[in-house]
């Protein structure tokens, strides 16, 4: 049997994250934001996790915040993971290079996995959430930040018309994204239990098209797909492309929006403890009775 269709260069996403090391502070805004509300929400859940992983943790965002949260003394050891070694180094506590496509946890070994912004670069992302769900503890949890389907949206429009005007033909210059049904779907299908997820749509807004593209140097966010098309962009692309994102997205100042939606998905490795839905037909109270409505036999209503 084939396996998943591999879309990214997982080789240059190491390379991007090698290079961005160095200067990662400088553009980790949005890890911060996934970060900070994975920390909020572990305070919330009042149990303990004595061994947890963060998965994708580039310069060690989440840790350094949990360290000042009320939530720090529920987790036990915290293992920071991650692809690229240049981001795990300089720093203590327990650290291991891995592939997020081949996991080297034992099974139910971990009691939580946090993962904030990484997990979009895999190839097979449901793979993935297998291999981390079957590493979780029964009632183990997940929560993992993705970035969604609307994510860079003015950027993707605005190279696709420039290249197309420019060159007579456009390629994929920017990576597809799940959204948020796609999250809870993905828990689901992965084996999790009460799988949930939302949304933070997030726009910063730059001086400059060329200021959000050197950010996402900096995030080691660059485009790495397989099929991505072999020649860089052009100077005549690319300033095209720039005039197309000013004229169609300037606000009133000047400044160009950059649209981010980071979509939150939880769940937990099955345990009997979990709440299950209902079996058909459990019910104590008819619904038509508890809503005081007319019940209509199919067929029944007006047209």
């Amino acid at each position: 049997m084939s396996g998943p269709p591999l879309l990214f260069d997982r080789t240059l996403h190491r390379r991007r994250l090698d290079r961005a090391a160095r200067a990662y502070a400088d553009a980790d805004f949005l890890k911060v934001r996934a970060a900070t509300d994975a920390v909020e929400r572990l305070e919330a859940i009042m149990r303990s996790f004595p061994l947890a992983v963060d998965l994708g943790a580039r310069d060690g965002t989440f840790a350094r915040l949990l360290a000042d949260s009320p939530a720090r003394e529920r987790v036990g050891a915290l293992i920071e993971a991650d692809l690229s070694a240049a981001m795990l180094a300089n720093r203590p506590g327990p650290r291991v290079v891995v592939d997020e496509e081949r996991l080297p946890f034992a099974p139910e070994s971990l009691d939580l996995v946090v993962s904030t912004l990484a997990l979009h670069w895999t190839n097979d992302l449901p793979g993935a959430l297998v291999q981390i769900r079957r590493a979780l503890k029964p009632d183990g949890l997940f929560m993992g930040a993705f970035f969604g389907g609307l994510t860079l949206t003015e950027l993707r429009q605005a190279l696709l018309q420039a290249e197309d005007e420019v060159t007579g033909g456009a390629g994929p210059r920017v990576s597809p994204f799940a959204d948020a049904f796609d999250a809870a779907g993905l828990l689901q299908r992965a084996g999790f239990a009460l799988p949930v997820s939302d949304v933070d749509r997030v726009t910063v807004r730059y001086s400059h098209p060329l200021k959000l593209l050197a950010d996402l140097r900096a995030m080691g966010e660059a485009n790495v797909l397989l099929d991505r098309p072999k020649r860089p962009l052009s100077r005549a692309v690319l300033a095209r492309a720039c005039e197309i994102y000013i004229e169609r997205f300037a606000e009133a100042d000047g400044r160009v929006p950059a649209t981010f939606e980071i979509v939150t998905a939880t769940g937990w490795a099955p345990h009997e403890s979990q709440q299950k839905p209902l079996k058909p037909g459990s019910a104590k109270v008819r619904l038509a009775d508890a809503l005081h409505a007319v019940e209509h036999k199919a067929g029944d209503r007006a047209r």
